[in-house]
């Protein structure tokens, strides 16, 4: 493969066939992954077919519940701008970080990519943990964070919370992390008062997005993406958008 760094987060990969991955081009994507967050396939000519056989070269497809899926392919969800009156609103989060198990790798597949504007932005949350001072680190070494489910219509028997340790150890990589998700969905953290948690969270949530620790990914047609939610934080950029934005995304379940 010919992979070129991005900064602060983030590689190009190029010269691989995406839904044609041998089992060691896999490895090796993993370990790029767990390294840099955050991969791009410039320059696809990807159908959702291929897309998903991508998906699935990396492990057993997850689904948000709640999310649209794409027609004719139900293990994928649509992301669209078309037809809303207002843009869509996202801040930075980890996807499905409710659950017991979230989902490891999420992809998206430009389908319809927009003139200007609608960019994705990632943040590198190895970076957020290793910039905290150390008293910080030493309070919060044994703490976890209460995520809740936002924005999504749940049945009775989805699961809508789960408590996930503040600080993680990747298993790919070795190295330490920040996990959060936005503060909207992060309820409390455990043995502290909630007014120190929400201040808490606040804190962390800052550092992890500050601009030196964000990569801001401008889309082209025949873009794909694929980013390892335990290590990074991503949103959309949904502000001056100009034309349709239409994105297919897949998930890997943890």
């Amino acid at each position: 493969m010919n992979v070129d760094f991005l900064r602060p987060l983030g590689a190009t990969v190029r010269d691989v066939s995406p839904a044609e991955l041998s089992p060691g081009q896999v490895g090796e994507l993993r370990e790029l992954l767990a390294a840099r967050g955050v991969v791009h396939f410039p320059d696809q000519s990807i159908d959702d077919d291929a897309f998903v056989a991508f998906l699935r070269s990396f492990g057993e497809l997850a689904f948000t519940a709640g999310e649209t899926p794409a027609p004719g392919h139900p293990e994928l969800n649509v992301v669209s701008n078309i037809g809303r009156t207002t843009p869509p609103r996202s801040s930075f989060h980890v996807d499905t970080s409710y659950v017991r198990h979230p989902p490891v790798y999420t992809a998206l597949r430009g389908v319809i990519v927009p003139a200007e504007g609608g960019e994705t932005l990632f943040t590198d949350q190895y970076r957020a943990y290793d910039t905290l001072p150390r008293a910080i680190r030493n309070r919060l070494s044994e703490r976890t964070i209460t995520h809740v489910v936002t924005g999504v219509e749940l049945g009775p028997d989805d699961e809508a919370a789960a408590e996930h340790p503040i600080f993680c150890r990747h298993p790919i990589s070795g190295r330490m992390v920040l996990y959060m998700s936005t503060p909207a969905r992060c309820a409390s953290i455990n043995g502290m008062a909630q007014p120190e948690a929400r201040a808490t969270i606040q804190f962390l949530f800052e550092r992890s997005t500050r601009p030196e620790n964000t990569l801001r990914h401008r889309w082209h047609p025949g873009d794909l993406l694929i980013w390892d939610n335990r290590c990074v934080l991503h949103r959309a950029d949904h502000a001056h958008v100009t034309g349709d934005r239409v994105m297919h995304r897949g998930m890997v379940a943890g």
